[in-house]
């Protein structure tokens, strides 16, 4: 029997790696105590302005690479928590180069190689930051391609950033499960034809949108199962 899906493509942050890890780790090293209280403020405020501001320069025509914008959504954060430490600016903005992956992304990822599917990562990242945070949590090797939207120019959920999936792999949108933890994600994935996976780690309600996930999960450790279902 020929299998429906023939490649999984995750999306990096959030999905893959955990965005607030860097706020978590400075905020429990020596030194911390006087704002350690306010990391999970610092780190949700960091990663919402990270993301409006891809949307609003995708709007715009104003694209600069993800990295800048990483560094925008930090400074607006730092701001609205009233911290004005440009040690902790750069010791934040290190630890993003330092990202862990989640803890079930290792043998998820292995049992999807077992079964033979095609793995890839297209982001919002750029280059750089891809391969960054691959060998930062030891997942070298273990994907075909990493895609990022500086090939096009224009941050998702631009419909070119999908494209690049088909354009890379030469397989039709409908033989892709796209894995994204960000709701807007999976469902204008859905939208654009991918089979999606929404990991829904937060509880969240599903977005409004224009395409609807096929499938929630509320984590990765279930993926291999539903792939094998497909």
């Amino acid at each position: 029997m020929t299998k429906k899906i023939k490649a999984c493509v995750f999306d990096a942050y959030g999905t893959l790696f955990d965005v607030g890890a860097a706020a978590r780790l400075a905020a429990a090293e020596p030194g911390a105590e006087s704002w350690a209280g306010k990391w999970p403020q610092l780190a949700a405020d960091w990663r919402r302005k990270q993301l409006e501001y891809t949307w609003l320069r995708a709007v715009a025509g104003a694209h600069v690479d993800f990295w800048l914008v990483t560094q925008h959504g930090l400074d607006w954060a730092l701001e609205a928590a009233g911290l004005t430490d440009p040690t902790l600016r750069e010791r934040l903005l290190a630890l993003y180069w330092e990202l862990a992956a989640y803890p079930e992304v290792p043998g998820m990822l292995q049992a999807l190689t077992a079964q033979g599917q095609r793995l890839a990562i297209l982001s919002n990242g750029s280059p750089g930051m891809l391969d960054g945070a691959v060998r930062s949590a030891g997942l070298q090797g273990q994907f075909e391609a990493l895609l990022s939207v500086e090939d096009v120019g224009v941050f998702k959920p631009h419909r070119s950033v999908y494209d690049l999936v088909g354009a890379r792999l030469g397989v039709r949108p409908d033989e892709v499960l796209f894995v994204s933890s960000n709701g807007w994600d999976a469902s204008a994935g859905a939208a654009y034809g991918f089979v999606t996976a929404w990991v829904n780690r937060e509880g969240a309600p599903l977005d409004r949108l224009h395409g609807r996930p096929a499938h929630v999960l509320r984590d990765l450790a279930a993926l291999p199962g539903l792939v094998e279902s497909l």
